[in-house]
């Protein structure tokens, strides 16, 4: 009996999701299979590949052929031809620890000044100009005392 290790189509139109299977060369392509060994999904970025490295090395040593497509999955994931050169989808954050993130970055103290303490800046800023005003005028109410007195 011919074995052979390929792909059988599953999904909707479109939207191709394979898995990986061994199955006898004369059925047909989603026919019966003897065994699934693996998943293949070309829609995800990177696409996504899972294969039973165990179950895949026993079928090769018996003698199973896999398809050009196989075996370029097969190289990828390192179970032919040594080491793997698979990437792997960068994890994504817990949507739970972004949420807790997010309300304590707005209960928190704000890291900008507010605009309203710019406006006090500048009436604090005329303040001591009016200060300095009023002290210019009692050294000169003092001196013009001194002046009619003598």
């Amino acid at each position: 009996m011919a074995v052979k290790i390929r792909l059988k189509r599953m999904g909707k139109i479109r939207t191709p999701y394979y898995r990986i299977v061994v199955a006898d060369s004369r059925t047909k392509r989603d026919g019966r299979v003897i065994e699934e060994i693996g998943t293949y999904n070309p829609k995800t970025e990177p696409s996504t590949i899972h294969v039973v490295s165990e179950r895949a090395q026993y079928w090769l040593g018996v003698g199973a052929q896999p398809t050009e497509a196989v075996a370029a999955l097969l190289k990828i994931t390192g179970d032919i031809g040594g080491t793997s050169t698979l990437k792997q989808p960068e994890p994504k954050a817990d949507k739970a620890a972004l949420f807790d993130a997010a309300l304590k970055e707005l209960h928190s103290e704000p890291k900008t000044d507010a605009t309203t303490k710019k406006k006090a800046a500048k009436k604090a800023d005329e303040a001591p100009a009016e200060e300095a005003k009023a002290e210019d005028t009692a050294a000169e109410a003092p001196a013009e005392a001194e002046s009619t007195e003598s």
